[in-house]
C-alpha cells in the first residue's frame, strides 16, 4: 500500500501529539508510585472508562471480530458477548468494593484479605504469574496483529514492526505512567471509533449498501458448518461449530467460572487498576457502567460489517482475519489510509501502554517492593518501575518472536483458569473463604486442565468439547476449594475484621464478623444488585441486538428491541435516582 506524504503527517502529527500529551504529564506522573500506577486516584469516570475500552480496543481485536464473523457468522461473536455478564456483575457488586479496598493493585489486595505466609506466597506468586507469564503472552499477540497489518500494508518484516511498536510504545509509557496511559488513550478512542466507523461506511459501499450486502451474503448461501446463515443471531441449534449444549456453557458458566484477561470475575486487572484510579466510589461504579455499554453496544458493529463485507469481496480468503486489512487496503479512499494506519498505532498502544504499566505495577509493588526491596525510597521504587517496564517491553519482544510454537501453552493459559472464578466473587461476599481456598483453587484447576488435554475423555467439535471439559473443570475445581476451605482454619478474626471495616461488604455472608463491628453501615446486596445487574446486560444486550437488527434492515424487530433497550436504560436510571447510587455495591 502506498502512503502519500499528507499519509505520513497524519502519522507524525498522531505520534508528536501522543509524546507531547506524555511529555507535559512527567511531572505529574513521577512524584510517587500511586501516581505512576494508578494517577493519584483523581481521575473522572469518563476518563477512566473510555481507557477501558481503548485498552480493549487492541489491534487483534477488529481482525479476531473478523474472523470468527467471516467463518461462523455474527452467532461467533458470542465467544466474548457472553462476557458482558460478568462485566455487569463487577458493575453493580464489585466496582465499589475494589474502590473502598484502597490498594495499588489487584494482587496486593490478596493480603488486605487474607494473612500469613499462604497469602504472601500467593501475592507473589500471582505479581510473577500475571504480571510477566501473562502478560508478556496477551502483548505477544497484539504484538503479532500489529505485525500482519504492517506486513500487509507497508511490507515491513515482523521484527522491524515489532521493534518499532513497541519501542515507540515504551517511550511515553515510562515516562507519564498511567497519566499518560488515560489522557493519551482519549486521543486513541476518539480516532480509532471515528475511523472503524469510516473503514464500515466504504466496505460496505464496494458491495453496493447494506441491502446488497444482504442479498449478497444470502446469495452465497454463506452457513455456518453445520446450518445456519451468517446473519443470525444465535447460534443455529445444529450447528457445529457450536451446539446448544456448548452455548449454554458460555451463557451460563463460563463468564463466572473462568479468569480471562479484562473480564475477570467480580473485576481485576486494568479494569481494578482504572476502579482504584477513579475520584470516589461513585466514579468507579459509572467507570464500569460506561466500559461495558461503550465495549458491547457501541463498537461491535462497524468490525462486524466490515466482516461480512469481506465475506463478499474475499469468498475464498484462507486467513479470514487478514479480511479487515484487505479491506482497508483495497477499498479506503488513499487520502484515509494515513488515518487508518494511525487508528491501528492507536489501538496497539493504547493496549500496549496499559499492559506495560499493569504489568510493571505487579512486579514492582507486589513482588520487588514487598519481599526484595520493602525499605527502599519512593524515588528509588518509581526508577525500579521505569526499568521494569522496559524489561517487559523486551521479553514481549521475545514472546511475540517465538509464538508460534507456545500458541497452544497460549490456549492452555487460558483454559487453566476455569474453575477458580467462584471464588474471586465470593471472597468478598463470605468470610470463611481463606488464602488455601484460592491456591487449592488454581492448583485444582491447573492439574484438571492437564489431566483433561492429556486423556482427551470428552468427543465434540472444538467448541463442545470446550464446553464439556469447561463443566468437568467447574465441578472438580469447586468440590476441591470447598473441601480444603472447611479442612483449614479460616482468617484470623482480628483480620477479617479489620477488611469488614474497610471494606463494607454486605453483612449477610458475613455475620459472625459483622457481629464485633455494629458501627459499620452494611451497603444494600441481594435483590437490589441482581437487578440492576438484570436491566444492566438486558439494556446493552438490546441495545447490541436492536442496532445490528435496524443495520441491516429488519425494521419492526430493531425498533421493538429499542424500545426494549431503552425501557431497560430507564428502569435502571429509576434505580439510580429513586434509590441512589449508594445502594449498589
Amino acid at each position: 500500500m502506498q502512503l502519500s506524504l499528507i499519509d505520513w503527517l497524519c502519522l507524525g502529527t498522531y505520534f508528536l501529539i501522543s509524546f507531547g500529551i506524555a511529555w507535559h504529564l512527567r511531572a505529574r506522573a513521577q512524584r510517587s508510585l500511586s501516581d505512576f500506577f494508578v494517577s493519584g486516584r483523581g481521575v473522572p469516570w469518563w476518563i477512566a472508562g473510555t481507557s477501558m475500552v481503548a485498552t480493549t480496543f487492541a489491534v487483534d481485536t477488529p481482525l479476531a471480530v473478523t474472523g470468527l464473523t467471516a467463518s461462523f457468522g455474527i452467532a461467533g461473536n458470542w465467544l466474548w458477548w457472553s462476557l458482558l455478564l460478568s462485566g455487569m456483575m463487577t458493575v453493580f457488586f464489585f466496582a465499589r468494593l475494589w474502590r473502598r479496598a484502597g490498594v495499588l493493585t489487584d494482587v496486593e489486595f490478596i493480603e488486605l484479605r487474607y494473612a500469613g505466609r499462604p497469602a504472601a506466597f500467593l501475592r507473589g506468586f500471582r505479581a510473577l504469574y500475571l504480571g510477566v507469564l501473562m502478560n508478556c503472552l496477551i502483548m505477544g499477540w497484539v504484538n503479532l496483529a500489529m505485525a500482519k497489518v504492517f506486513q500487509l500494508t507497508l511490507g515491513l518484516s515482523r521484527l522491524t514492526a515489532v521493534l518499532l511498536c513497541l519501542a515507540l510504545t515504551a517511550v511515553y509509557t515510562t515516562m507519564a505512567g498511567l497519566w499518560g496511559v488515560l489522557i493519551t488513550d482519549l486521543l486513541q478512542f476518539a480516532l480509532m471509533m471515528s475511523m472503524t466507523i469510516a473503514l464500515a461506511y466504504f466496505a460496505v459501499a464496494a458491495v453496493g449498501g447494506l441491502g446488497a450486502l444482504k442479498t449478497k451474503l444470502l446469495a452465497l448461501e454463506a452457513t455456518q458448518a453445520g446450518g445456519g446463515s451468517l446473519l443470525d443471531f444465535l447460534p443455529a441449534a445444529d450447528s457445529a461449530w457450536m451446539p446448544l449444549t456448548a452455548f449454554l456453557v458460555f451463557i451460563g458458566v463460563n463468564w463466572w467460572a473462568s479468569w480471562y484477561p479484562g473480564a475477570e470475575p467480580g473485576g481485576g486487572g486494568y479494569v481494578a487498576q482504572r476502579i482504584f484510579c477513579a475520584k470516589d466510589e461513585k466514579h468507579s461504579l459509572w467507570a464500569t457502567l460506561w466500559f461495558n455499554i461503550a465495549h458491547y453496544a457501541l463498537r461491535p458493529w462497524p468490525w462486524i460489517l466490515v466482516a461480512l463485507a469481506s465475506v463478499v469481496l474475499y469468498p475464498d480468503l484462507a486467513d479470514k482475519e487478514a479480511g479487515y486489512v484487505l479491506v482497508m487496503v483495497d477499498h479506503l479512499p488513499a487520502s484515509l489510509r494515513g488515518l487508518m494506519l494511525a487508528a491501528f498505532l492507536a489501538a496497539y498502544m493504547s493496549t500496549i501502554s496499559t499492559h506495560l504499566n499493569w504489568g510493571a505495577s505487579y512486579i514492582i509493588n507486589d513482588f520487588y517492593r514487598r519481599f526484595l526491596r520493602p525499605r527502599a525510597t519512593e524515588q528509588h521504587h518509581l526508577r525500579a518501575a521505569q526499568v521494569a517496564t522496559i524489561l517487559l517491553m523486551l521479553l514481549a519482544g521475545g514472546v511475540t518472536y517465538y509464538l508460534e510454537t507456545i500458541r497452544g501453552a497460549w490456549a492452555l493459559l487460558l483454559m487453566i483458569g476455569a474453575g477458580t472464578g467462584a471464588v474471586y466473587l465470593l471472597r468478598w461476599y463470605w468470610w470463611r473463604i481463606n488464602a488455601w481456598s484460592e491456591i487449592s483453587a488454581m492448583v485444582a484447576a491447573f492439574l484438571t486442565s492437564l489431566a483433561l488435554r492429556h486423556w482427551v475423555p470428552f468427543a465434540g467439535g472444538e467448541q463442545l468439547l470446550f464446553a464439556k471439559n469447561m463443566l468437568a473443570t467447574t465441578a472438580v475445581c469447586t468440590a476441591v476449594w470447598l473441601t480444603v476451605t472447611f479442612l483449614t482454619r479460616p482468617e484470623p478474626a482480628d483480620h477479617l475484621l479489620n477488611f469488614y471495616r474497610r471494606v463494607r461488604p454486605a453483612a449477610t455472608g458475613w455475620r459472625p464478623v459483622a457481629a464485633q463491628a455494629p458501627e459499620v453501615r452494611s451497603t444494600a446486596a441481594g435483590w437490589a444488585n441482581l437487578r440492576a445487574w438484570v436491566l444492566g446486560w438486558a439494556m446493552v444486550y438490546l441495545a447490541l441486538f436492536a442496532t445490528g437488527k435496524l443495520l441491516l434492515g429488519f425494521w419492526t424487530l430493531g425498533l421493538l428491541l429499542l424500545a426494549g433497550a431503552i425501557t431497560a436504560a430507564l428502569l435502571l436510571y429509576f434505580d439510580f435516582t429513586r434509590r441512589g447510587w449508594e445502594t449498589f455495591g
